[in-house]
């Protein structure tokens, strides 16, 4: 099959590599439509992801398709079922999947290689994050389950009440997705550098947005907005350090400020210790997902209640994967759905 391999940074290449066959327990897909994420860009542009992946490696965590193949064992799958398969899941075993703390699991099964015809579900996947997709769902919708998911994490991470004032930092994928599961019951702020992507943010119910190339003063504006005390809940979607101090700076005494944004290795930030300790803010690193905001995110996507189809800007045939990620790095899309299968 032809599937796409990362060697390095930015060394990404389409090779023809061996179909997967499934073990016991796991199971072959088709990819149907496999969709780019900014944190494939970031390990594109980086070379590599401490937790995920170390190259030389297939690549791409976003799919869904159709079981092509069955593994010894399974016996709730078969060939022909529908399905989006997260990229991994938590070992329910551990210290921490004892106390429900899925994503901070130090044994999760990682799995990548979606940029391919065909993807193998190991089988943790398969018993914990498999999930059947509606007949009607279109797989490059579907295969946005695993990043909504995580954003439905960090939303309950954020413990954001009604009609608090949130600020998202950040215009990619990520951050939208966060205005669009916070606009039905919060006030959301949105900053960005680009504004078709702005425009989209309002779409999905941004009550304001702001190019931070026009108004580059984002505290300031922000305590404006909020008769100066600054906002409820900051979410920060950029994963760059200086966007963190920004995020911090732009809270209310006793707010909340998600870190989300995942940021190059061995990075520091800086923190008034005054205004942390007086103004009982909380600051809060969130990662991944969990098996239950998996299943959120498939419902809310299946219920096409929010256009997250705004989010994909276009679809391309595998064979152009390379030249997607420059688009994506010059910031002229969002999110490609990568048509996978070879006519």
């Amino acid at each position: 099959m032809l599937a796409a391999l990362l060697y390095g940074q930015e060394d990404l290449r389409l090779e023809q590599v061996a179909d997967p066959t499934p073990a016991a327990g796991e199971v072959v897909i088709q990819v149907g439509a496999a969709t780019t994420c900014g944190t494939d860009l970031k390990v594109w542009r980086r070379g590599g992801h401490a937790k995920m992946l170390k190259p030389p490696t297939l690549f791409g965590h976003e799919a869904a398709g159709v079981i092509v193949a069955v593994g010894a064992g399974v016996s709730n799958w078969q060939v022909g079922d529908r399905v989006v398969a997260n990229n991994s899941a938590p070992c329910m075993e551990c210290f921490f999947c004892q106390r429900q703390e899925y994503s901070l699991c130090p044994n999760l099964t990682w799995n990548n290689g979606t940029f391919a015809e065909y993807l193998k579900i190991p089988a943790p996947i398969v018993q914990h994050n498999l999930l059947r997709l509606p007949d009607e769902l279109p797989f490059e919708l579907a295969a946005m389950t695993e990043p909504l998911a995580c954003v439905l994490h960090g939303v309950a991470r954020s413990h954001i009440k009604p009609k608090d004032r949130v600020v998202v930092l950040g215009d990619g994928a990520i951050g939208l997705m966060f205005v669009a599961a916070l606009a039905d019951t919060s006030e959301v702020i949105l900053w960005g550098g680009n504004d078709h992507r702005l425009e989209i943010g309002q779409k999905l119910g941004a009550t304001q947005t702001f190019n931070y190339h026009q108004m580059t003063d984002i505290p300031g504006v922000v305590k404006e907005l909020t008769q100066g005390w600054g906002a409820d809940v900051v979410i920060e979607a950029t994963g760059v350090p200086s966007v963190w101090e920004t995020a911090i700076a732009c809270a209310r005494p006793g707010a909340t400020v998600n870190l989300f944004g995942g940021c190059p290795r061995d990075t520091t930030i800086t923190v008034n210790t005054e205004q942390l300790h007086y103004s009982e803010l909380t600051l809060k690193g969130v990662f991944h997902n969990t098996p239950e905001y998996v299943r959120s995110a498939l419902a809310m996507i299946a219920s096409r209640k929010i256009p997250l189809e705004l989010l994909i800007s276009e679809k391309r045939p595998l064979k152009d994967l390379e030249q997607v990620f420059h688009d994506m790095k010059a910031r002229q899309v969002i999110k490609v759905a990568m048509v996978c299968t070879q006519d």
